[in-house]
């Protein structure tokens, strides 16, 4: 299990804030060397702590408007090959799996109303899944991102 300390919890810190700085002004805001810094993202990276380096888009600038999170109760035998086929298309964006009343947390973006209804009926149709609600995402307002790390 991969392990992380302090300098690498600033340096996840800052690039959380702008993935985009560039080695040099990461060194110099950590008070270390370039080497040194290039060498933490390199270990993130390969013991997966650093999955993907991406960029927040402002608010109705996204291309994709239509949002939707859809919960979904699964057959035990069958909610992996469901979580597999859900991953598997485009429009899924994130897929939670749960505890509760409900087993799976899909998260959909369409770029209309009409491939969003398709969307949600091939979910339907999925083999293994019993039942779903789904609930259009009006607005999302962001207090801070989480980070999931391995300690």
């Amino acid at each position: 299990m991969a392990t992380t300390d302090d300098t690498d919890q600033k340096l996840i810190s800052l690039l959380r804030s702008n993935a985009r700085l560039p080695v040099v002004d990461l060194a110099r805001k950590l008070g270390l060397s370039r080497a040194t810094v290039q060498n933490r993202m390199n270990r993130l990276e390969r013991t997966g702590i650093i999955i993907n380096y991406t960029i927040n888009v402002k608010a109705g600038a996204e291309l994709n408007p239509v949002r939707a999170l859809v919960s979904i109760a699964a057959d035990a035998k069958k909610e992996a090959r469901a979580i597999e086929l859900l991953a598997g298309m485009p429009e899924v964006v994130s897929i939670h799996h749960t505890t509760g009343r409900w087993d799976i947390i899909a998260e959909i973006r369409t770029d209309t109303l009409e491939t969003f209804n398709r969307v949600v009926g091939e979910i339907r149709f999925i083999d293994g899944i019993s039942m779903t609600e789904t609930n259009l995402l009006l607005d999302s307002m962001e207090y801070g991102t989480p980070v999931l790390i391995n300690v």
